[in-house]
């Protein structure tokens, strides 16, 4: 297989204000290719993930400011399982295993009431 050439290189910024026992009260985050005309935008968590193509294995950080409500951690997380198993199904075209995912999501989301129960 053909290594691809790298035409450009696009940078996320990611910065995290802590207090004084290093717990997160700010997030902030910028990219080079949107228009962010009023700077960084501002972020109450942030889940992210990176395979490590060496050792076969994710790295994750995950963080959250003192100020996010559980209210607003169940919507994330609803809206980010969500994401995932659409993005499982555009990667891999596992149409069984993406519908078993979207169940759980469609539960998880009636048990935290961010959406209706199904009738």
């Amino acid at each position: 297989m053909k290594k691809e050439e790298v035409k450009k290189i696009s940078k996320i910024g990611i910065n995290i204000g802590l207090n004084e026992e290093k717990v997160p009260v700010e997030i902030k985050w910028e990219s080079e290719d949107q228009n962010m005309e009023d700077g960084p935008q501002r972020a109450k968590a942030m889940l992210l993930s990176l395979f490590d193509k060496t050792h076969m294995d994710t790295l994750k950080i995950d963080l959250w400011t003192k100020d996010m409500q559980v209210v607003e951690m169940d919507r994330f997380f609803y809206q980010t399982l969500r994401g995932l198993a659409d993005t499982y199904y555009k990667a891999t075209q596992n149409a069984q295993l993406a519908n078993e995912m979207q169940r759980f999501v469609q539960y998880f989301g009636e048990k935290t009431e961010i959406i209706p129960p199904a009738k």
